[in-house]
């Protein structure tokens, strides 16, 4: 601070009387006269009277109301009307001493651990969403970039994956935040506090349920209605770019594949393609082969055709299926060939299960169940699709069953840091156990139900047993 003043008197003593001063002089007059008129008018005692009702509306919110509220709500409008009526009688906040019966949210203890779940959930949903936001700029964005596109329209392209990404972390955000928090408690022998107060474990479990609830119905909302939004929005957008652009689809060193048709990519830069081979089958259903050293990406005018291939020096193997040890052999300096929308999963036009919500899948399935042209690897693949629009959201309930125990029983010493290991642990075992059975039952056509919902299971059925040993501690 000294320093600071022998600074100031060194500066007024050094421009003291010059135009510098004079100017100084008249901005601080200024400054004080207009400060002087802002604290007198009628803007300023408005603003402040606003800011401190504001303040006294943020100290009065109850954020267990809005959530009893909010689940009342959803009840009511499933049509479970007397369940609804239980959840605005747990609502209410008559003081038992005018003869009112007090409502969950009347207990400070109630109040204060859903509140105290609540932040470290949060706080764990911003972690897990810069991950898999910052993944998904990664896959997205980087390549796209490359190709010259537009940033707008990359950045609606990552706009459009947020679905994705707020459904993928609210479940992992659960476990992690519960476990922090309530190892947190029980290393700060607050849990000890409220068991020597004579309350038990299930003071604590229904702040815990509760709010995994919550998080689960507001994550299947996601997944069931903006998950398939901004996938339609996103493959449109998609399917513009590559329009325009149809190099965007072309990736060095890569290799494309569909259910018939394989596209192997060399080097790529700009709009030339070097070391090209496509497998497919001509219109008599014969394999081919087609070899190509340079190709030129040209944009496409015809409807249907993504893009055209100018082909140099390229050959092509024609075989027959009846004649193994045959084939027909073609050479060309020149070729041009065009690539179909429907050559490439990517651009598909057809609605995929991924892009409708539950209810919709739910009746396609039931027409499909009528059909008997549907194979058996496409009724799997949707049922698949159905389980995990349930599987994943209500995957926070589970974790919030198995956050509890777990916390309690091994966060004694070190509780934060235990939780998070724990929790980071679990949440990549669960993500390992739900893309394995993804894949399984996509490759297999089979147990799409059962893969979805057994890693939830699992997860439910620890959290019950290590309750079961806490309770008997």
């Amino acid at each position: 601070m000294k320093s600071i003043e022998n600074l100031k008197k060194r500066l007024s003593q050094k421009y003291k009387g010059s135009r510098l001063d004079s100017f100084a002089r008249h901005v601080r007059a200024l400054y004080l006269y207009y400060k002087h008129v802002w604290r007198l008018s009628s803007a300023h005692a408005w603003l402040n009277s606003f800011f401190k009702a504001l303040w006294q509306e943020i100290q009065k919110f109850n954020l267990l109301n809005y959530i009893f509220a909010f689940l009342a709500f959803v009840l009511e409008k499933l049509s479970f009307k007397n369940a609804a009526e239980r959840v605005r009688f747990c609502m209410q906040e008559k003081d038992i001493r005018n003869g009112g019966i007090p409502g969950v949210n009347r207990h400070v203890i109630v109040r204060y651990l859903f509140k105290e779940l609540f932040l470290y959930f949060f706080i764990a949903f911003l972690f897990f969403f810069m991950i898999f936001f910052v993944n998904q700029i990664l896959l997205v964005a980087e390549n796209i970039l490359k190709k010259h596109v537009p940033i707008a329209d990359v950045m609606r392209l990552i706009t459009y994956s947020l679905p994705m990404v707020i459904a993928q972390s609210a479940p992992f955000a659960t476990l992690v935040g519960f476990l922090m928090c309530l190892g947190r408690l029980a290393t700060d022998n607050e849990v000890l506090i409220l068991r020597a107060s004579g309350l038990g474990y299930k003071m604590i479990l229904v702040p815990v349920v509760l709010l995994g609830i919550v998080i689960s119905i507001a994550s299947f909302f996601v997944n069931d209605y903006l998950l398939p939004l901004g996938t339609l929005k996103y493959n449109r957008l998609y399917r513009t770019i590559l329009t325009s652009n149809p190099a965007v689809e072309l990736e060095s060193n890569s290799v494309k594949r569909t259910s018939d048709k394989t596209l192997v990519i060399g080097q790529v830069e700009g709009d030339d393609v070097s070391d090209l081979i496509f497998f497919d089958t001509d219109s008599d259903g014969k394999p081919r082969i087609i070899v190509s050293d340079k190709s030129v990406v040209k944009k496409a005018e015809e409807p249907g055709v993504l893009m055209k291939l100018l082909m140099n020096n390229s050959s092509v193997i024609f075989f027959d299926n009846s004649e193994k040890k045959t084939y027909d052999f073609m050479l060309s300096e020149n070729m041009e060939m065009n690539i179909f929308e429907s050559s490439l999963g990517n651009v598909n036009r057809k609605t995929s299960p991924r892009e409708m919500t539950s209810y919709d899948l739910y009746k396609k399935i039931q027409k499909m169940k009528d059909d008997d042209s549907v194979t058996k690897k496409s009724m799997n693949q949707h049922k698949l699709e159905l389980n995990k629009k349930f599987s994943m959201p209500f995957g926070s309930f589970f974790f919030a069953i198995l956050a509890l125990p777990l916390a309690l029983l091994f966060g004694k010493h070190n509780g934060q840091t235990i939780g998070l290991i724990f929790g980071l642990f679990i949440s990549v075992l669960y993500w390992a156990v739900s893309i394995v059975g993804q894949i399984f039952s996509s490759r297999s056509g089979n147990f799409g139900v059962v893969t979805m919902w057994i890693p939830d299971f699992i997860i439910g059925l620890l959290g019950l047993l290590f309750f079961i040993r806490l309770l008997r501690r």
